[in-house]
């Protein structure tokens, strides 16, 4: 299975009053792999957020280091896709999430069917 990797630099202003990185840091975090895997893998055209599942499974505590952020494909339709995302360490996942991504056409404000190029990169990813 082919997984998208991106290390994420963790913030001071993530962490809360206990030390831990604040729950809309891990959505932050998800974020951003999801640019870089469209960004480095040319994935092109308007694509949004439809829905956003996540469990948080253990605390992240704030470091110097990055967490790594992996992410591949689980479902490929018409015009959506799903994506499976870890924020983890080597032995460790702190959360876990399924992003349910749209095509979507800003000129009619609607969704759009995947084009087949954007298939064939999303096939890359699945498991």
């Amino acid at each position: 299975m082919a997984r998208h990797l991106f290390h994420c630099p963790l913030r001071w202003s993530d962490m809360d009053a206990d030390g831990h990185v604040h729950n809309a840091a891990h959505l932050r975090y998800l974020e951003e792999s999801r640019i870089d895997l469209f960004w480095t893998r040319g994935f092109g055209g308007s694509n949004v957020v439809a829905q956003m599942d996540i469990d948080y499974l253990t605390p992240l505590r704030y470091r110097a280091e990055p967490v790594r952020v992996e992410t591949w494909v689980t479902k490929i339709g018409t015009s959506s896709f799903a994506l499976q995302q870890e924020i983890r360490d080597e032995d460790v996942v702190y959360s876990t999430a399924v992003c349910t991504m749209v095509a979507f056409d800003p000129e009619t404000q609607r969704s759009r069917p995947l084009p087949e190029d954007q298939r064939v990169l999303l096939k890359d990813l699945e498991p």
